[in-house]
């Protein structure tokens, strides 16, 4: 058995990295692992987390570093020495907690493919380097997939270490066109490992404590309660679930479960003016839907978004990107309806495994809206989609299926 040691810009909220991550934690520990955790943020144990705030992409000295990073060509020498400084900082931690927690292997999530925190990565890379330690690099997304980090005057920096080419590195990434990306651009062979859901324990619907939900939520009674369980950025097409409410015909209300996030607050305000201007009602409830249960400072109930997916009606993806689609797999996990955009991974890896879905290609047309408005008003339709969906999710992106890469990559320094 390993002492696997998992490193992240963080390791709490409900992020798709974080969400994924404790998947692998809990399938590992059940394999027998003991799993560890370096990181800017974690909401694990005292007794098992290494905190360095300085590894958070939120840390005022990364946050810096980053403005001036993306969005110029050439770099300033101010900028080198502190990046190579706040380097060698990171690096003497990571080593620090590799000798404290014993690890066997590294588990990196995402730090050495997007470059939220440059000197992290970077002291990563030199780290393997040198000491040769087993790696497994789990990429969700790469910085070539974003355009924000496409001008930027560190490009030695990210021909570096996002990801590195070294021998030591099992590279994970979730889809098959990362896969071809990473190969076509950096020459690196990875394995695809989808994310998952554990769908062989379906789960429990607690009741009591959701009683109100739809009321703390701000549903009517003669609502139909539509889901956007995403961040509020602009890849998540908020503006077709909006649309599709305001052609609907029927009384709904669109309930967004998470804040904007690291990506600025402009949509945000585009997507308040158009919901105003098309008189859709649409509630933004970040505050009272986090990753655990509790109460708000003023007394109201916080709930998971496990709580609110099994009283969603239908739940809106129409994200027009996705390195995978955490959202997509939640839903089906819950049974719930979805709507769709048909972007290009689940199109890819998805769809041709048979799942159905209310599925649009770019834009709300009449036949989708009449197809909302028929799995609505006939629950035996909606009831024999989602069983479907469910039944291909088990076969398909269970912890079984994680379970079986996981274990192939830890035998493949053997």
């Amino acid at each position: 058995m390993k002492n696997l040691g998992f490193v992240s810009t963080r390791f709490a909220g409900t992020d798709g990295v974080s969400l994924e991550s404790e998947k692998w934690v809990t399938v590992l520990e059940q394999m027998g692992h003991t799993c560890f955790f370096f990181a800017g943020e974690s909401n694990r144990s005292t007794d098992s987390a290494y905190i360095v705030p300085e590894a958070s992409f939120r840390h005022p000295d990364i946050a810096k570093i980053n403005n001036i990073a993306f969005g110029q060509r050439i770099r300033p020498p101010t900028l080198t020495r502190e990046i190579s400084q706040m380097k060698r900082y990171l690096k003497g931690h990571l080593k620090r907690f590799i000798t404290q927690f014993r690890i066997d292997v590294l588990t990196v999530e995402n730090a050495l493919a997007i470059p939220m925190n440059l000197p992290l990565g970077l002291a990563l890379c030199e780290l393997i380097a040198e000491s040769g330690i087993p790696t497994i690099a789990h990429h969700h997304d790469f910085f070539w997939e974003r355009t924000r980090f496409m001008v930027n005057c560190v490009w030695d920096y990210l021909n570096q270490a996002f990801p590195p080419n070294l021998p030591f590195i099992r590279h994970v990434v979730i889809n098959s066109s990362a896969s071809h990306q990473l190969a076509h651009r950096t020459g690196i062979a990875s394995v695809l490992v989808p994310n998952v859901m554990d769908f062989a324990h379906p789960p429990i619907i607690d009741n009591d404590y959701t009683k109100y939900l739809r009321q703390d939520l701000g549903i009517r009674d003669d609502e139909y309660f539509f889901l956007q369980p995403t961040r509020v950025v602009q890849r998540k097409g908020i503006e077709h679930a909006i649309e599709l409410v305001h052609r609907l015909g029927l009384k709904a209300r669109l309930i967004i479960s998470h804040a904007s996030g690291d990506e600025g607050y402009d949509y945000e305000q585009h997507i308040r003016w158009l919901a105003h201007t098309l008189k859709v009602a649409v509630n933004f409830v970040s505050d009272v839907i986090r990753d655990q249960r509790g109460q708000t400072p003023d007394g109201r109930k916080i709930y998971t978004l496990w709580d609110v997916y099994p009283q969603a009606d239908l739940v809106t993806y129409p994200s027009t990107f996705e390195g995978f689609g955490n959202a997509f797999l939640e839903a089906v996990y819950f049974r719930r309806p979805i709507l769709i955009n048909n972007y290009s991974i689940y199109a890819y890896d998805i769809k041709p495994k048979g799942f159905r879905t209310i599925e649009f290609d770019g834009f709300i047309t009449d036949r989708t809206v009449k197809r909302v408005e028929q799995i609505l008003t006939h629950p035996d339709l909606s009831e024999e989609m989602t069983e479907h969906n469910y039944h291909l999710g088990l076969k398909h992106y269970s912890f079984k299926t994680l379970e079986h890469h996981l274990r192939s990559l830890l035998l493949s320094w053997t």
